[in-house]
């Protein structure tokens, strides 16, 4: 399969289709594939060139704090290389492309780049393994595929940071998969409600401490999905890490062992409190339909109308 509207997809790549898809299909845990040199190399230099300063990002993660982790959402201002990347991955033949690797048919583009971009993480970032929101929150189309392309020259697995594919990380017989975030690294795989991910804290050797964890997340989409995949809409489900087996009765706590507790406690209390805004919010969205329904049909179209407007302000 040669085609020059891929480039810059690395043509050796596309060549190999068939190959990827089988190496897809296979189910080690969850239907994925790795391919390295995933796009020409000067052209994922520029990529990284391009990419953008932490601070230019949202650093807030989804307690609304401030983290270690930046996001870039919508890419295509961020330089020529990145409104070219924003081309491909909206083009037909791209999409068919991806369609051939992994199987499934009518992908869509995200235009709105939701949760995707640019993503960086520095020093003590972590990502408890999770899976993800299975519906756009806009077109609540269902969310099949990521794709991910590390920009990493350096990077080692005992610096934490490598993507984790977990069989379920709430079982004691959970096997887990790393893939190292190397450069020009493309991981893709199904978003299911077992395609259980994420990465371990990245420690950085103090030699490296320079380094961060650099990537670019694209996030595909179909209409309609296969009878057997389909679940309630949710948000993202995350498990938290269990205590490490070297915490044991009698065992006298260093100061980093106080510290790697103290992070698991707030992790932990932050999902809860994620999940507790959500409940309010949806008890506040509730209430706000039995009093419209109370209120006769003057206040009904009052409701709809006003829940329409904060629909076209999401969509621009």
């Amino acid at each position: 399969m040669q085609n020059a509207h891929l480039s810059p997809i690395d043509a050796r790549v596309v060549a190999r289709v068939d190959d990827h898809a089988a190496a897809f299909a296979r189910r080690e845990p969850f239907r994925h594939v790795v391919i390295d040199g995933f796009l020409d190399a000067a052209y994922a230099e520029r990529l990284l060139h391009e990419f953008p300063p932490f601070e230019r990002g949202n650093a807030r993660n989804e307690a609304g704090e401030l983290g270690g982790k930046s996001t870039v959402e919508r890419i295509r201002d961020l330089g020529p290389s990145y409104a070219a990347l924003d081309d491909l991955i909206q083009s037909p033949d791209f999409l068919d492309f991806i369609s051939r690797v992994t199987g499934v048919p009518g992908l869509l583009y995200d235009p709105y780049y939701f949760g995707g971009g640019t993503h960086e993480n520095r020093s003590g970032q972590d990502l408890d393994p999770h899976v993800d929101f299975n519906r756009h929150p806009i077109e609540n189309w269902h969310r099949r595929l990521n794709l991910i392309v590390y920009l990493n020259h350096q990077w080692q697995d005992d610096w934490g940071g490598s993507l984790e594919l977990h069989t379920d990380p709430r079982s004691p017989d959970d096997r887990v998969r790393l893939v190292t975030p190397l450069f020009n690294r493309c991981v893709i795989f199904e978003t299911t409600e077992w395609s259980w991910h994420g990465f371990g804290r990245i420690q950085l050797p103090a030699q490296h401490a320079n380094l961060s964890r650099k990537s670019v997340a694209l996030y595909f989409y179909t209409r309609e999905r296969p009878d057997d995949e389909l679940a309630d809409t949710h948000s993202t489900i995350y498990v938290d890490r269990p205590l490490p087996e070297r915490f044991q009765a009698g065992m006298i706590l260093s100061s980093s062992d106080v510290e790697e507790l103290r992070v698991l406690l707030a992790r932990r209390d932050q999902h809860n409190q994620r999940l507790y805004r959500k409940l309010t919010e949806l008890t506040r969205r509730l209430g706000q339909s039995q009093a419209a329904l109370n209120a006769g049909l003057l206040g009904r179209l009052r409701y709809f109308a006003t829940r329409a407007v904060a629909s076209i302000g999401r969509r621009r």
